[in-house]
């Protein structure tokens, strides 16, 4: 069985989006279980909230091969738009992760400004924030521009959910120095800040998704598309664009406007040869529907 290049291509793709969540999660995991645990043996809940919120990044990397594995399969008859709309599903599910142990960590930090400890702060405790900072930093950028280069929503807003951890992490340090210097409570209070950091961070991929989910326009330049029809011949006009989907997979529709009088097979073939000058184009474009319409003479160009 030949494999065609676009479906090569499309395999392509989303192995290197589930290469790099791989990469990303065994991080993740270690950058967690190092806050946590050092967290917890010197009673520093800025610290083990921040580790907590680093393992919600590996279940989000999980939920992320699992929304992958969904949105690789081939079209069917079920699915005759494909199943890319399952990477946008599952990055509402990294939203929902963000938002659970956001509601946990601003609980937390209540309960300690109303029943304090003092942390047991020492040189270890700053040496694995830096160190676990310095790994975020690289995997949020790594993350984030392969995301943008792929178009996938799942790396993008996973890596969202990494730079949270960059400046929650900050949070952190600089608690820890207030800690050395004699007020503790900054322990519970940036534990605070840090959930509700975690909870806007949340509403931004909610946004994001719910866009694509709910089919409102995709970003596109129109202009660009009504040059290309205008460029074919026999095409005298061109409106009532309308698009959606995401980034990666858009789906558009249009009204083109050519000679009354011209014969069906030779509009059948115009429309055939905007949809592949589109397509070829503009990538992020997977479906063109062109309705042919009459253009008299007389009418005023839409």
């Amino acid at each position: 069985m030949v494999i065609s290049t676009q479906s090569q291509s499309k395999k392509d793709h989303y192995a290197n989006i589930r290469r790099t969540l791989i990469i990303i999660l065994v991080l993740n995991w270690f950058v967690a279980f190092a806050k946590i645990i050092y967290g917890l043996i010197t009673q520093c809940t800025s610290m083990a909230a921040d580790g907590f919120h680093s393992l919600s990044d590996g279940a989000s990397n999980i939920a992320g091969l699992i929304g992958i594995h969904f949105a690789c399969q081939p079209i069917d008859e079920d699915h005759p738009y494909g199943h890319k709309k399952y990477e946008t599903l599952f990055s509402l599910v990294i939203a929902g992760l963000l938002i659970g142990v956001s509601i946990n960590l601003f609980k937390e930090g209540f309960t300690r400004i109303y029943h304090p400890k003092t942390p047991q702060i020492d040189i270890i405790s700053f040496l694995v924030m830096i160190i676990t900072l310095a790994i975020n930093i690289w995997v949020m950028r790594y993350e984030y521009n392969l995301g943008k280069k792929l178009s996938s929503d799942i790396l993008v807003s996973d890596a969202l959910h990494t730079k949270a951890d960059i400046f929650t992490s900050f949070s952190v340090i600089a608690a820890l120095i207030g800690i050395q210097l004699g007020f503790p409570l900054l322990d519970p209070i940036v534990t605070i800040v840090i959930s509700l950091f975690i909870a806007h961070t949340a509403v931004h991929i909610i946004r994001h998704s719910s866009r694509v989910l709910c089919d409102m326009v995709a970003i596109i330049d129109t202009n660009k598309i009504v040059s290309i029809v205008l460029g074919i011949k026999g095409v005298k006009a061109c409106h009532k664009i309308r698009n959606r989907g995401r980034e990666d997979d858009v789906h558009l529709d249009l009204h083109v406007q050519v000679d009354p009088d011209m014969h069906i097979g030779e509009a059948h073939k115009i429309s055939y040869e905007i949809e592949e000058a589109i397509k070829n184009n503009m990538p992020e474009v997977t479906d063109v529907l062109v309705h042919m319409e009459p253009k008299d003479g007389d009418e005023d160009k839409k």
